[in-house]
């Protein structure tokens, strides 16, 4: 009798599992529900379609790649319990660095006249380089300085937006050659953005590299304990979030035609809140690429959908803002209920 009594709690319990809608899923109706939103309000507001405009919802697409390449690297981050400020000012030093290498032979104030019209693939490695070193240093700040992860990136955020300045004296870099400049014309910055995002799923899902990230998050002691080298891989990931911070100042000053250091002034803020929004823990240990790239859909429909009904940036700030407010307590709210069936 007792058998059967378990055997039934048992066939229970896994077909509430089956019948649990996953996360990606219920962000994606929330992205569909807010588009829907807008949609209607263009109607009775502006008597215009929002959705059936396949000019503006390119824009909000491009607009949104930027950010998304550098929510992802926040998003592995974010899985190791930490957290990264500084990639909207390692953006602007590497879009200041990049444009320096990839500017014409005729501009008469390169920044490097010796080092003009140089093949695309050097700038590129360059502003990668610039971005990865960044990283480097919040890691190896955060893993063996023991500076918490706010501090160091936070240090890192204020002085790479300080060298971005001083690079040229606070002089945009401009002039950049066709060939440099193709990185983001069209929907290229759309296409590195969804190529860094599946590389980065299968990473963390199928790899080693995902299972030692997840668990650092999970429980830091324990993946010590089980043999996982804690600080090394820290290191690693806060160097491929720089990196991939650098690869944003890429495509941010291919797409511009410039480089300038107030570039991604605050993107550091809607990264962390498309991963957050996407289901992402601030805890540590939960989080995927995936709802990363539904959270930045969602961010990229707000902002185009306020701009196109005509809200005041102020109150599109404000409602932003909201919206981080509540993803954070739902995380919490989901935290309590995981907590409670452990």
């Amino acid at each position: 009798m007792n058998n059967t009594v378990e055997t039934t709690d048992q066939l229970e319990v896994v077909k509430k599992r089956k019948k649990k809608i996953p996360t990606e899923v219920s962000i994606f109706l929330v992205l569909v529900g807010i588009a829907l939103l807008f949609e209607v309000l263009g109607w009775i507001v502006r008597g215009d379609s929002f959705l059936m405009n396949p000019q503006r919802l390119l824009i909000m697409i491009l607009q949104m790649s930027i950010i998304g390449i550098i929510a992802i690297g926040v998003t592995q981050v974010i899985i190791t319990g930490g957290i990264d400020l500084s990639s909207g000012s390692v953006l602007a030093l590497t879009a200041m660095v990049t444009a320096s290498f990839a500017q014409q032979s005729d501009y008469l104030r390169a920044v490097y006249p010796a080092l003009t019209d140089l093949p695309w693939v050097l700038p590129l490695l360059a502003g990668l380089l610039i971005g990865a070193l960044a990283g480097l240093i919040n890691g190896a700040l955060i893993a063996f300085a023991m500076i918490p992860p706010f501090i160091a990136t936070l240090g890192m955020m204020v002085s790479a937006r300080g060298v971005a300045r001083a690079y040229t004296d606070g002089q945009p870099v401009s002039m950049l050659t066709d060939q440099f400049t193709w990185i983001g014309s069209g929907a290229n910055p759309v296409i590195i953005f969804l190529a860094v995002a599946v590389l980065f799923h299968i990473a963390l899902k199928y790899t080693r590299y995902g299972k030692y990230t997840y668990a650092i998050g999970a429980n830091p002691q324990a993946a010590r304990v089980s043999g996982i080298n804690v600080r090394r891989h820290l290191i690693m990931v806060y160097a491929i979030a720089g990196l991939l911070a650098g690869l944003a100042g890429v495509v941010a000053s291919a797409r511009a035609g410039t480089g300038q250091a107030g570039m991604g002034l605050m993107y550091e803020l809607d990264a962390i809140a498309a991963a957050v929004i996407g289901g992402t823990s601030l805890a540590g240990g939960v989080g995927r690429i995936a709802g990363t790239v539904i959270g930045a859909l969602i961010l990229g429909v707000m902002l185009s959908g306020f701009t196109f009904l005509g809200v005041d940036a102020y109150y599109q700030d404000i409602v932003k803002g909201a919206i981080i407010i509540a993803a954070v307590v739902i995380d919490q709210y989901r935290q309590r209920r995981r907590l409670k069936t452990a």
